[in-house]
């Protein structure tokens, strides 16, 4: 019942995130100089990093005035290695390394936000649910041509932007130790990741303020009373491909 309650829930969250990129908005928007940068270091089959995706991120297409002043950044890298002759493996196994190529892909055919993070957010609602080996789906629910994605990860230039997402992760300073590593407007904001609204409202200097940022967070508060650390896939971490997948279902499940 709850596991059904859960996938029902996500489905109209989705729903409602298609609405708010398909929408018209009269909301004044804030020059670019004014919009405060949000960037996501993640990779696809960690389950906290489609947690906060699909639980958490989605917050900024609930409300038009936040979306408006946030200048975000999506970067499937996460903590994958570089192997030699630009090989490289990933975390989760080669299903995670094909998934990071393919939003890559998507991120770079579909540079504008409204145009790919759809796609991103399809593909982790089904990683959230278990459901990853369907991610192709993504194509036919959103009335895409999967033509230019699959020219991209099977004819090697998704490999080649994998790498750069690499270089760029690898220098970050300070170093990333972990996903999701959420970072607002330079800074890390490490087991507070899940607060980042409260961040960026903090980090706004222009003049548009949205009203959410005139009300206290309710994760934040919710945090003050559990005093929980939120749980993170580690940089680190040695473990085999067969014990990180079978932790990883363990996780999702639990959800």
């Amino acid at each position: 019942m709850v596991s059904r309650l859960t996938t029902t829930l996500s489905f109209f969250t989705y729903l409602f995130i298609l609405f708010s990129f398909s929408s018209s908005s009269t909301t004044i928007l804030p020059s670019n100089s004014d919009k405060v940068s949000l960037a996501l270091y993640y990779e696809s089959l960690c389950p906290y990093s489609a947690n906060f995706i699909v639980n958490y991120l989605d917050k900024l297409f609930e409300d038009d005035e936040l979306l408006s002043i946030v200048d975000l950044y999506l970067s499937p890298w996460g903590n994958a290695k570089i192997r030699g002759n630009d090989t490289f493996v990933c975390q989760h196994g080669p299903y995670e390394c094909l998934l990071n190529t393919v939003e890559a892909c998507a991120i770079h055919a579909w540079p504008k936000l409204e145009d790919h993070f759809p796609f991103v957010y399809c593909v982790e609602r089904l990683v959230y649910e278990r459901k990853y080996p369907e991610w192709e789906s993504c194509f036919e629910e959103l009335g895409l041509d999967p033509k230019t994605i699959s020219e991209c990860y099977t004819g090697g230039y998704g490999d080649e932007l994998e790498l750069e997402y690499a270089a760029e992760t690898n220098a970050l300073q300070p170093p990333h130790k972990y996903v999701p590593w959420v970072v607002v407007d330079g800074q890390p904001l490490y087991e507070d990741y899940e607060d980042f609204i409260t961040y960026i409202c903090k980090a706004y200097k222009g003049t548009a303020t949205p009203e959410a940022c005139s009300k206290p967070s309710g994760y934040s508060i919710q945090r003050s009373k559990a005093k929980s650390i939120p749980p993170v896939c580690y940089r680190d971490t040695i473990i085999s491909t067969l014990l990180e997948k079978i932790k990883s279902e363990i996780s999702l499940w639990m959800q």
